[in-house]
């Protein structure tokens, strides 16, 4: 992928002036209660429906005098329908009240703890009313033309998964040199910088968290940010991967740039702490992809051939969603607690107990795979204990690979911690001789599902 693992680290930056103090709110009125209640009740019955507008989530961590600098540059560039999300990680400074200040401009959620940065754009995902989703740094200035040139990045092919645009401070590609040394000469270079220009749309391998603009079929397809990874970093590449394995490009409309101030929330943890939260997700990417770019040229390979051959229907279409890369002839868990056993392209609710391993998955996940008729748990026991000698849910291992055998096809267990998080870990493995092995059509490779720490 070309990719260095340390991304995010800290450079030297343009000087720019200390945001200024944000404004703080009134006391409410009276009339709040009312207005609130006529609010909730309009918000539970639109539930489920969406406008064509794009939905621009802002994850927060203090720091709320950038925040507002951010807004405000949203507010003032931001010329087509949209909506402002800010998911604040239980701030200890002013942020709270700035966002009351904000009530009716902007929707917000106020966390009770530190989900980090996967786990407050997850909770603005879940807000989101937009056909597309755009994910902000608390601490970037938005410039002219901005929204207008990544959407027309986007719209221009379907098979773009996620689009991004270049600035001053960032690890990778997407950094450019900038003429300006004081933030207030910004907005002139971006100007220039922002005429919409197709030739200076580039393919890449990989595009970084602080400005992330999707369709929400591609958010439904791929579904949320991997809480495995603590605070932040990582977690964008980890969504690169995921997006890349079905077969949507990531681009850079370099015809956009914004301002970003550089990891501002990180660098307040301190050096050693940033670095023992940097090291930490890094481990933790590792574990649960090896070598990623060696699995997406896999992926891309099988995908041609199958679709050559004409087979790109089991037991989903071929890479359509993640589900294509989850097994079969396991049971799940939603975050609401129901269990279901999935099969023959269904999910089908278990009734009863069961003492088998449930993978836990959130509803965008589960809801991938239809509702089938319901199963006993003494039934899908005996499913799972009783399958050893058949390829309903059979875990061989041939020349130091792990491989998950359903019907007709073989699928390799991409890595140790996919096996784990899926329960397979618990089933008897058995040898296969190669030979054996490779009767069995070649199926998508099993990856290891998402870890959400909160219920949504």
């Amino acid at each position: 992928m070309g990719r260095k693992l340390s991304h995010r680290r800290s450079r030297t930056e343009p000087s720019h002036p200390q945001p200024q103090a944000a404004v703080l709110s009134e006391p409410r009125s009276d009339g709040y209660s009312v207005g609130y209640e006529a609010g909730r009740r309009a918000g539970e019955s639109s539930y489920g429906t969406y406008f064509h507008g794009t939905s621009i989530i802002i994850p927060s961590y203090n720091q709320a005098d950038y925040l507002k600098l951010c807004i405000d540059s949203i507010i003032q560039h931001t010329h087509l329908p949209y909506e402002i999300i800010v998911v604040d990680n239980a701030s200890t400074d002013h942020t709270a009240d700035y966002l009351h200040s904000m009530a009716g401009r902007i929707r917000y959620r106020i966390m009770e703890e530190n989900r980090g940065f996967a786990g407050a754009v997850n909770a603005g995902l879940m807000m989101a009313k937009g056909m597309k989703l755009l994910l902000l740094n608390n601490d970037t200035l938005v410039t002219e033309n901005w929204l207008s040139n990544l959407l027309a990045c986007l719209e221009s092919d379907p098979r773009i998964g996620l689009v991004g645009p270049v600035t001053n401070f960032i690890s990778g590609e997407q950094r450019v040199d900038v003429p300006y040394t004081d933030v207030k000469d910004m907005p002139t270079f971006a100007a220039v910088n922002n005429i919409s220009d197709p030739a200076r749309w580039q393919r890449v391998d990989r595009l970084t968290g602080f400005c992330l603009l999707m369709r929400r079929e591609l958010w439904e397809r791929t579904g949320y940010f991997d809480e495995g990874y603590k605070i932040g970093n990582f977690e964008d590449d980890d969504y690169n991967v995921r997006v890349r394995l079905q077969g949507y490009s990531l681009v850079i409309a370099r015809d956009v740039f914004i301002h970003h101030f550089g990891s501002v929330s990180m660098k307040a943890l301190g050096e050693q702490r940033f670095h023992e939260v940097n090291d930490r997700n890094e481990h933790y990417y590792m574990e649960k992809w090896a070598n990623p770019g060696e699995l997406i040229h896999e992926v891309r390979e099988l995908r041609a051939q199958r679709m050559a051959d004409g087979q790109v229907d089991y037991p989903v279409p071929l890479a359509s969603s993640e589900a294509a890369f989850q097994p079969q002839y396991v049971a799940i868990r939603s975050v609401t607690g129901h269990v279901y056993w999935v099969e023959d392209g269904h999910r089908r609710p278990v009734e009863g107990s069961m003492s088998l391993p449930a993978a836990e998955l959130p509803l965008v996940d589960v809801r991938r795979w239809p509702l089938g008729e319901a199963i006993g748990a003494q039934v899908v026991e005996q499913h799972w204990n009783d399958q050893q000698h058949s390829d309903r849910g059979r875990l061989v291992a041939c020349e130091g690979a792990l491989y998950w055998l359903e019907p007709g096809i073989r699928r390799r267990i991409h890595t140790a911690l996919a096996a784990s998080l899926w329960g397979l870990h618990s089933k008897q493995t058995q040898a296969i001789e190669a030979e054996e092995l490779n009767k069995r059509v070649e199926g998508l490779p099993i990856i290891a599902p998402v870890r959400i720490a909160q219920r949504l």
